[in-house]
């Protein structure tokens, strides 16, 4: 293998990988708010192709006010979805809680088939013109959007969370929900952004990969589970580490198919979530956490 080719299979694991960060994101800031895990993060992902296809198709706005409504259409739905389902039984035990989102997944995902049809949809790329050529790898320009993106959406996350009232008060619920209370921060208004940003970042992953793979109602399921590895992989409730738990799956997947067989891709990332599981629960960068008693 040259050096040209072993670049161009970086250079997918990478295209891979940030989905999965952002992913992975969705998954940390909620676990860091609420304590449970939610499985309806794969539904975001997939509203956001959907919104943003519909507003291309259907409404017959621009690409970039389309990739803006489906963000937008998609917290809506994420605040909808907290307020209904998980808002009346935010004292129940963790979990009750993981699987009223297993269920909120399922109806996200049938009123989908309902209202966008069964068949796959795509979307323009957001700029035209061909690739180009990165290190000897031929790059899609809508890859460099991806890359862009999560770029944004993680500086965008640490500005929130190092220098605003806001993510401050997020850091505090995060590390411990009732002392949080006890200092007057509304906890559930925390929850209600938390949704929000996490349905916000599926829907940026999954308008950004649509112009590349297309989309349908049926796609959440799958990338949701790997952005739940990449989350555990590298430490769940830590951001930082979720970006590079799927930067890493990212890349595994992909020079697992470029030394191995792509029959091996996803063989790969569960025998490295495996490893990591048993030999370091903490995930692979977040320290662990010890109590004094």
């Amino acid at each position: 293998m040259g050096p040209a080719e072993l670049a161009q299979f970086i250079a997918a694991g990478l295209k891979s990988g940030a989905i999965y960060a952002l992913m992975a994101l969705g998954f940390t800031i909620i676990y860091a708010s609420t304590g449970i895990i939610n499985f309806a993060q794969g539904e975001f992902y997939m509203l956001g192709g959907m919104f943003a296809v519909f507003a291309f198709l259907t409404l017959g706005f621009p690409v970039p006010a389309a990739a803006v409504f489906a963000v937008v259409a998609t917290v809506v739905v994420g605040v909808i979805f907290e307020a209904l389902a998980i808002r009346p039984r935010e004292n129940a035990e963790p979990l009750v809680l993981i699987i009223i989102t297993v269920g909120g997944a399922m109806v996200i995902q049938t009123l989908a088939r309902q209202a966008f049809g069964p068949n796959e949809l795509a979307l323009p790329a957001f700029t035209g013109g061909g690739s180009v050529h990165i290190f000897g790898a031929l790059i899609e320009r809508q890859t460099l959007w991806i890359w862009g993106l999560t770029a944004v959406a993680v500086l965008a996350l640490w500005y929130l969370y190092s220098r605003t009232r806001l993510g401050l008060a997020m850091r505090a619920c995060a590390v411990n929900r009732e002392a949080a209370e006890l200092m007057g921060i509304d906890t559930s208004l925390i929850v209600m952004v938390s949704f929000a940003l996490a349905a916000a970042l599926g829907a940026l992953a999954g308008l950004a990969v649509t112009p590349l793979t297309q989309t349908a109602y049926h796609v959440g399921a799958g990338i949701g589970l790997k952005g739940f590895a990449a989350a555990i992989l590298g430490g769940l409730g830590n951001p930082l580490a979720a970006v590079a738990g799927g930067l890493v799956l990212g890349l595994a997947e992909s020079l697992s198919v470029a030394f191995l067989s792509s029959e091996f891709k996803d063989v790969t990332s569960l025998l490295l979530l495996l490893a990591v599981l048993f030999l370091r629960p903490q995930g692979l960068f977040s320290r662990s956490k010890r109590e004094k008693v």
